[in-house]
């Protein structure tokens, strides 16, 4: 599967459109973790534990995506993006979308 930001590929034309394909990925973190954040904050700097926490969100958004589009028939996605939102107090909701299509050299 060949997934791009791109509208297009180079070396490859479009010769199928199926559709939008998405993943979706809704995560928090325990009240543990929440804690170890917070001393975080205190010092400053990257909050380790809340990167940790979207790039998990992330990876599963964009394995969900992948597999979604595999399901329409598509051998690669164009024009892919993330989108985040915060859905409640350390509720992250992550959506990875795209045009999922199938592609030949050419």
């Amino acid at each position: 599967m060949i997934v791009v930001s791109m509208n297009d590929i180079p070396g490859h034309r479009v010769v199928q459109v199926l559709g939008i394909a998405r993943g979706l990925s809704v995560r928090s973190r325990s009240v543990v973790g929440n804690i170890g954040a917070a001393i975080q904050i205190l010092f400053g700097g990257n909050i380790t534990l809340y990167t940790r926490l979207a790039e998990q969100a992330r990876q599963e958004a964009f394995e969900l995506l992948v597999a979604q589009a595999e399901r329409m028939g598509a051998n690669a996605i164009i024009a892919m993006r993330y989108d985040a939102n915060e859905m409640a107090s350390a509720v992250t909701e992550v959506l990875a979308y795209g045009t999922a299509v199938v592609i030949e050299r050419g």
